[in-house]
C-alpha cells in the first residue's frame, strides 16, 4: 500500500504518508519533526487540555517538541523526558521495563533522571505524546510516573490510532485507523 492518508488535526490538515510496518501492518505515520507550524498548532491545542496538571512528561523523540510546546503555553518551565537509553547524567535516576510499542515490535525501557523524578514527584502529571497505538508506550509512562511518586492525571495524545481510539482514559485530537 502506499500514498497518503489526510487527516484534519483540531482544525489543520495532514497528509500522512501511509507507511509499511515488519508486522505487515499499514500505519498512517504521523511525524512533527521538522513541521514547526504543526507542531505549534497540536502543542496548542492539547495545553488546552492539560490546565489541571501541575507538569508534562514525554518519551522521547516525537513528543518532546509537542511537550515542549504545551509546556510553554501552561506557563511551565520544566517538563520531564523519559529517554530510551540511559544517559550519563542519569546514573542516579530510575527506570522502567514496557512492552513493544507498534512500531518497535520490541519490549523496551524507559529512564528518567533524578532531576525528572523529582520534578514530578507528588505533582498531578500529564503524559503527552504524538500517537497511541498499542497502549505500550503508555503504559511504560504510567510506570515511571507511578514509581516516581507522581500522579498520572491526564493521558493526551495528538492522534489514536486504530482501538485506542475508544478508550475512555485517554484524549486526543483526532483518530486514524490501521491501514
Amino acid at each position: 500500500m502506499s500514498g497518503f492518508l489526510t487527516v484534519d488535526i483540531a482544525g489543520f490538515s495532514a497528509d500522512l504518508p501511509i507507511l509499511p510496518l515488519p508486522s505487515g501492518i499499514n500505519i498512517a505515520f504521523f511525524n512533527l519533526h521538522g513541521d514547526a507550524e504543526l507542531t505549534e498548532h497540536c502543542g496548542k491545542k492539547i495545553a488546552l487540555l492539560l490546565k489541571d496538571c501541575d507538569v508534562l512528561i514525554t518519551a522521547e523523540s516525537k513528543g518532546l517538541q509537542l511537550t515542549h510546546v504545551a509546556a510553554r503555553e501552561l506557563g511551565q518551565r520544566f517538563y520531564a523526558v523519559a529517554r530510551k537509553s540511559k544517559k550519563l547524567y542519569m546514573q542516579d535516576g530510575i527506570d522502567v521495563d514496557y512492552g513493544s510499542s507498534i512500531t518497535t515490535g520490541k519490549p523496551q525501557k524507559l529512564y528518567l533522571s533524578k532531576h525528572d523524578a523529582d520534578l514530578i514527584k507528588g505533582k498531578k502529571v500529564g503524559i503527552v505524546d504524538d500517537v497511541v497505538s498499542t497502549g505500550e508506550s503508555l503504559k511504560g509512562l504510567e510506570n515511571i510516573v507511578k514509581k516516581a511518586g507522581g500522579i498520572v492525571t491526564k493521558k493526551v495524545f495528538v492522534l489514536a490510532e486504530g482501538k485506542a481510539a475508544e478508550r475512555k482514559d485517554i484524549s486526543f485530537l483526532a483518530a486514524i485507523p490501521l491501514l
